[in-house]
């Protein structure tokens, strides 16, 4: 058993799994502490690393590409003090560091673990069900479906659809960006209907936008993971498909798809502007929106 204990949390390898466990302290973020202890198999691990500096160093996991959904579904965006797979170390701890790091590495090389990315997700993220508060709302996942609650801050086009549930079947792909402090950010449910349009954050009823806490909206990835986890796996997607492009599986041909999506969310704006939720300048600009997200697919 290779281990080291600090305060910003405790790795323990036993030659087969990563076992990491936050820390307690006031310095270790809202967003691992609630993530809680992660079970890192050693097949999801594309390599380690030991980066001493000169009051404190810190030991870094790499994943293998696809292999955990909360890094499919943050996409990098994690700020570093929340990335579960990131260890402070005191400087007299180094030691104990490096030597962590090589039992990882020598196991890698023993089991003679690929670097490619992977075929299916080998963690499993945040169990169901979760919920989380946030600026805009409280977003919930059960497992197979998705409910948004929206706050009495939220816009008010977003307060007048009610709450928004969403299953599962539905959800072509999660888009999540954080709240930095400066700039807002957004959790977004993509599904077979709203892909081709895409509203500011503030107005879509598919989004939650992330303007208040950057600690307690970041929670708000806790539910992008634990649904990502339950969408088709990345590897799945079509030879030649764009990454970054959400799979239509089971949707209609996109020409007749993107015309009828396109007549019912003008439809619906149209209600929403002869109910007087809308004022004119929201309705033209929102409908604006609406036709330069369908114009450029």
């Amino acid at each position: 058993m290779a281990e080291i204990i600090q305060r910003d949390g405790t790795w323990a390898f036993d030659g087969t799994t990563v076992r990491i466990t936050p820390g307690l302290h006031r310095s270790v973020p809202l967003f691992r502490q609630t993530y809680g202890e992660v079970s890192v198999p050693l097949e999801a691990i594309a390599g380690v690393v030991f980066e001493p500096e000169r009051k404190r160093g810190r030991l870094r996991i790499r994943l293998r590409e696809g292999a955990d959904p909360l890094l499919q579904a943050t996409g990098g965006r994690l700020p570093d003090p929340a990335d579960p797979y990131r260890l402070v170390v005191d400087v007299d701890r180094a030691g104990v560091a490096e030597y962590v790091a090589e039992e990882i590495r020598r196991a890698l090389l023993l089991d003679q673990i690929p670097k490619e990315p992977t075929k299916a997700y080998l963690l499993p993220g945040p169990p169901v069900p979760v919920s989380v508060r946030s600026s805009d709302g409280t977003v919930s996942f059960d497992g197979t479906q998705v409910r948004i609650d929206w706050a009495d801050t939220s816009d008010r086009v977003k307060r007048a659809t009610g709450p928004r549930i969403i299953a599962l079947g539905d959800l072509v792909q999660v888009e999540w960006l954080p709240n930095s402090g400066y700039e807002d950010g957004f959790l977004r449910f993509v599904t077979r209907e709203t892909v081709f349009s895409k509203l500011p954050p503030e107005k879509d009823p598919y989004a939650l936008d992330l303007w208040g806490s950057s600690r307690r909206d970041l929670l708000t990835a806790l539910v992008a993971t634990a649904v990502t986890a339950r969408l088709p796996h990345p590897s799945t997607r079509g030879v030649g498909e764009r990454a970054d492009r959400p799979r239509l599986t089971g949707a209609v041909p996109p020409s007749a798809d993107h015309h009828d999506v396109l007549l019912r969310r003008l439809r619906e704006l149209g209600e929403l502007h002869r109910e007087g939720v809308l004022t004119d300048e929201e309705f033209a600009m929102t409908k604006a929106a609406v036709l330069r997200g369908f114009q450029a697919q």
